[in-house]
């Protein structure tokens, strides 16, 4: 048996239009999960992302909603049951980064953090446990993370914030769901060769050298190993696994910096 195998597998992944999140969409795709993917584009912008990712289109829907929204949470899952069912993974991957000093973050900028990173995984988690524990169903929670949660970083404190309060929130569903066998754990990033942290890398010297100085291995975060966690959380190798975090980070988080 190739336990690797996902073709029993119905995912959810909020955020799966992002950088990341639409290579975690082709990692399980290939391994023949079905996955929902939520994000806030219009169904015009997505289906290149989807069909990038699944060429097949056998194996991708999309369901477009603001996860931060609990009644359009309970829509995004009235979608996927009506393509496949109740799902049995659900990924909280939404999220977003700003980079400001800390003395100068803007506190509107603070409260989208909260409400991307943190009020969304929680609506997610919150309206699929509910679904999962009606129909007596094993569910499987997935969050994203960061390494960042435990080790402080430069201009994101937000960020950090909100996903250390992940870690914590994981933890909590861990341990008040595993009597109905609905199980949590964390994928926990490096620094990611995507998005912010790309583009910083690229422009600014001193970011540069503070991230090369974090990363005991040398080099930036390639996103496929970012998917590859998710692929093994998703299978039925991680299926005695709650409450754990899964920590990909190239060993940034081995030591604190200067």
């Amino acid at each position: 048996m190739d336990l690797l195998d996902l073709k029993d597998r119905v995912v959810v992944l909020t955020g799966g239009c992002g950088a990341i999140g639409r290579i975690i969409v082709k990692e399980l795709a290939a391994h023949n999960a079905r996955i929902a993917v939520n994000d806030i584009l219009e169904e015009s912008d997505s289906a290149p992302i989807l069909t990038a990712a699944d060429p097949s289109g056998k194996r991708t829907a999309y369901c477009k909603a603001n996860a931060s929204d609990p009644d359009e949470v309970s829509a995004l899952f009235d979608c996927v049951e009506a393509h496949w069912g109740l799902p049995d993974v659900v990924c909280c991957h939404a999220g977003m980064v700003d980079a400001h000093p800390v003395e100068q973050y803007p506190i509107d900028g603070f409260d989208k953090i909260i409400d991307v990173n943190l009020r969304a995984a929680f609506a997610t988690a919150q309206e699929i446990s509910r679904r999962w524990t009606a129909a007596a169903k094993p569910g499987h929670l997935i969050f994203t993370t960061s390494w960042v949660q435990d080790v402080p970083w430069p201009e994101i404190t937000p960020y950090t914030t909100s996903k250390a309060g992940m870690k914590a929130m994981m933890r909590g569903y861990a341990r008040e769901l595993a009597a109905d066998n609905i199980r949590a754990n964390a994928v926990a990033p490096g620094i990611v060769a995507v998005g912010l942290a790309k583009r910083q890398w690229d422009t600014d010297p001193s970011y540069k050298a503070r991230a090369q100085k974090a990363i005991p291995l040398g080099f930036m975060q390639p996103p496929e190993t970012v998917a590859h966690a998710f692929l093994y959380l998703c299978s039925d190798m991680a299926k005695y696994m709650t409450g754990s975090v899964l920590l990909v980070d190239g060993g940034c988080s081995l030591y604190p910096m200067d």
